[in-house]
């Protein structure tokens, strides 16, 4: 049994939620989302929370059951207070700065790399060497985040790159004489 699932997703203050058949409507102060539940999961409103069930006992529906808890929960997180993911740069003359709906990044290229900010995402640059990625889609966040990283991921012997906040770089010998 999913321990995760049996727990209903509470509805916070300020927020409004809606079950029509299998999607789920949250509207909060940061904007409106929507996620269509799987149908091997029974999804409700109860008592000012959604409530998930798997509809029978079959394993999938069960792997299911947690995991559509989880993204529904994220949906009231994300109206409510959005998410945020930091990277930061390391490197001799790395930087990046937005101008406009565009992140330019010098990671070392004989090119500038322009990286176009999505809807829905706001990127900031608090420090040429810093990056701060937010949004109201948990998903959509990570997975911009992982694009920008991807452009000079941090190499094992220097550690220059772009890297996630507080991730850590194992770090290798260099040759020896």
């Amino acid at each position: 049994m999913s321990r995760i699932g049996k727990k209903p997703v509470l509805v916070p203050s300020g927020v409004t939620a809606s079950v029509e058949g299998q999607t789920v409507k949250v509207k909060g102060p940061k904007g409106a989302m929507q996620f269509i539940v799987d149908d091997d999961v029974v999804v409700k409103m109860d008592k000012g929370g959604v409530k998930l069930d798997p509809r029978d006992a079959s394993k999938r529906a069960r792997s299911l059951w947690g995991t559509s808890r989880t993204l529904v929960s994220n949906l009231m997180n994300g109206v409510t207070k959005g998410f945020e993911e930091k990277l930061e740069i390391v490197g001799v003359g790395y930087r990046a700065a937005v101008q406009g709906k565009q992140l330019n990044l010098q990671l070392g290229f004989s090119h500038d790399v322009s990286f176009p900010i999505p809807e829905g995402i706001a990127i900031a640059t608090p420090k040429p060497t810093e990056i701060v990625i937010t949004g109201i889609d948990k998903q959509k966040v990570g997975h911009v985040a992982a694009e920008i990283r991807a452009f000079r991921p941090p190499e094992p012997y220097k550690g220059k790159g772009v890297k996630y906040a507080g991730e850590y770089i194992f770090r290798k010998e260099g040759k020896k004489k």
